[in-house]
């Protein structure tokens, strides 16, 4: 088993005081200083960055070197899986410790994206599609396909969504770290106005996760580093899933690849839905936080609007999803987010998620996807000792 054993956070948002390199630094040493790990002990760093032309820094792992003087010679490597490129780099570092490449990894995701206007980030992002097929599209519009296609065959989920968007910007308003931290109620969610306009039908603005700066950082440790560390999370299981990047090669709607990425984590893990106590997931569209309570087992296809009427996803439910606020409220700087979930989820599993925490959490998952998706990373964590 691989472990985290200390993280480190920015605040995500508008952060245009701070370069790419100065959010890694943040991260980074954050991270090293709550794991009590000098850097000189750091065998590897993995870092997360999508950037698809957002910043010049085309060749950012060795800024992370910046952290301590002491990482300097630390081979260093950039991941790249869209927006699931921070787990890509905690997998890709855990893997590593498991082949015994490495003992003690430090894993940093990181995006700079707030300093463009939106219509160059989302064409940016765009690069993440199927070029052949779907050049062109935002991904509002991509995401706004599955909307589509979910109205027409289940009937109008305007409810369903406005219900998830709500729940996941009153969480945020618990979340210090959060980009938005204000509540929204389900009918200003529901409702078309002057401040909630459509950007792609039927999605609109409160249906769409945030355009953000921020970094994130954990450090991973092999087991027999465990008994002399001040706190350890279990990586129970990792798995990664990819499915084929055209959604026309896809049911987009049987959300094949992030249902089968869970399947294998929890078979992994040897663990059922019941035994979960939390989870953050990919909620860059709030129709794909309802596709993943379906992909999940949490309801029937078409029938994801039952696990928010019966308040299973809700805090105090059997499941709460994206207490932190999810990339809809706490944000969504692409590179930073999947490492930004397994910080959130650790936080949660040893008792120190502040506001957001969940009474006696002790297992969680973790879902991270990249593009439509497609590249599919599920973890599921448990606190050692808190």
């Amino acid at each position: 088993m691989v472990h985290i054993v200390g993280w480190g956070h920015t605040p995500f948002g508008k952060l245009g005081e701070m370069s790419l390199e100065d959010l890694i630094r943040e991260a980074g040493r954050e991270a090293l200083a709550h794991a009590a790990i000098a850097a000189e002990d750091i065998d590897g760093i993995w870092l997360g960055h999508f950037n698809g032309g957002m910043v010049a820094d085309g060749f950012p792992s060795s800024l992370a070197l910046s952290i301590d003087p002491a990482l300097r010679f630390c081979p260093a490597t950039r991941l790249e899986n869209a927006c699931a490129s921070g787990s890509a780099a905690v997998f890709a570092a855990r893997n590593a410790i498991l082949a015994g490449e490495a003992r003690i990894a430090l894993v940093i995701g990181v995006e700079k994206m707030t300093h463009l206007p939106t219509s160059e980030v989302a064409t940016a992002l765009g690069h993440a599609s199927y070029q052949k097929e779907e050049a062109g599209m935002s991904f509002p519009q991509v995401f706004a396909e599955f909307a589509k296609a979910y109205y027409a065959r289940y009937g109008d989920a305007t409810e369903a969504l406005a219900m998830i968007a709500s729940k996941n910007h009153t969480n945020g308003a618990k979340n210090p770290l959060a980009q938005l931290r204000k509540p929204l109620d389900v009918e200003f969610c529901a409702t078309e106005s002057e401040r909630n306009l459509v950007i792609a039908p039927p999605l609109k603005k409160t249906d769409c996760s945030l355009v953000s700066d921020g970094a994130a950082a954990i450090v991973l440790v092999a087991d027999d580093l465990v008994p002399s560390m001040p706190r350890a999370v279990k990586m129970r299981a990792a798995e990664q899933v990819n499915d084929f990047l055209a959604m026309s090669a896809r049911d987009v709607l049987a959300f094949e690849g992030p249902r089968e990425a869970m399947r294998r984590a929890m078979r992994a893990a040897g663990a059922e839905l019941q035994d979960l106590d939390v989870a953050e997931v990919h909620d860059c569209f709030t129709i794909a936080e309802l596709l993943i309570y379906e992909a999940m087992g949490l309801a029937e296809p078409g029938k994801g609007i039952e696990a928010l009427k019966n308040g299973t996803v809700y805090p105090g439910g059997s499941l709460p999803v994206n207490l932190s606020g999810g990339l809809k409220a706490k944000g969504h700087p692409v590179g930073a987010t999947g490492v930004s979930m397994h910080v959130l989820v650790s936080r949660q599993v040893t008792g120190d998620a502040g506001e957001m925490q969940a009474p006696g959490a002790e297992t969680g998952l973790v879902f991270n996807m990249g593009g439509s998706g497609v590249a599919n990373y599920c973890s599921i964590l448990e606190a050692v000792r808190t």
